[in-house]
């Protein structure tokens, strides 16, 4: 059985198996290696996502995840008084769920490595676009997120990342890095265009590589075909394949 890579977040991770997609991407980089499972819940925060974690990973699993991001803080960084506010959770509180999800995945495997990643910065001309070409008149008047309140939501997922000793990818400010990131990484202030997940994708193959989980040095889940005997194809298929 191949190992397991699980990605656990909001809609930015539900949408990375769409064409273009950083989990999709993160599926190619380590076909016949490892497999990809998408657990993104658009909309959810890390509040909504403490319900799933004994659903997602029973801590009784036979073979629990060898890897995991964990990719949350785009809803709990919603502003309170705004149309988002439902999504909102506290800056104390969106750390100490971060920090209980990351408790969970070590009882499930002490040995599983987690990545956290940081929301996206908010371009918050561009939800004022998106808004209204879906509302009309009636769109929000004021940004139900900024990205200098996002900013401080990365910031606790940095911290507690380096409070823990795990690796952190930390999205809003590597995004802001590049001239023109408003429009070049995000589609409606919010998630990702093609070059967004490109940058995601690029990130998390670094920290995979970093920690010692480099695709290039698994091994194949069954032989590659260059090493079957067309003669004796049955040897090739001893050690991965013994029931044959």
């Amino acid at each position: 059985m191949r190992p397991q890579i699980v990605l656990f977040g909001d809609s930015i991770t539900e949408q990375s198996f769409r064409f273009g997609g950083w989990g999709a991407a993160l599926a190619e980089s380590y076909v016949r290696k490892a497999d990809i499972l998408n657990r993104g819940y658009g909309g959810y925060n890390t509040k909504w996502g403490l319900f799933l974690l004994h659903h997602l990973f029973p801590l009784d699993a036979p073979t629990p995840p060898v890897a995991a991001t964990i990719f949350f803080g785009a809803n709990d960084a919603a502003l309170l008084g705004r149309t988002s506010e439902r999504q909102h959770v506290p800056l104390e509180e969106y750390k100490e769920n971060l920090r209980r999800i990351i408790q969970h995945l070590k009882k499930c495997s002490p040995s599983i490595l987690v990545v956290l990643i940081t929301p996206p910065p908010v371009d918050e001309a561009g939800r004022f676009e998106q808004a209204r070409s879906m509302y009309g008149d009636k769109a929000m008047k004021l940004p139900e997120r900024t990205n200098e309140v996002t900013g401080e939501y990365a910031k606790q997922c940095v911290e507690l990342a380096r409070e823990l000793g795990l690796p952190s990818i930390n999205l809003w400010s590597k995004m802001q890095e590049t001239e023109g990131w408003q429009k070049k990484f995000l589609s409606d202030g919010l998630h990702l265009t093609a070059e967004g997940n490109a940058i995601v994708h690029q990130e998390v193959v670094k920290a995979f590589n970093e920690a010692g989980f480099s695709a290039q040095k698994m091994p194949y889940d069954v032989p590659h075909h260059s090493e079957i005997d067309g003669q004796n194809p049955e040897k090739a298929f001893q050690l991965q394949c013994p029931a044959v």
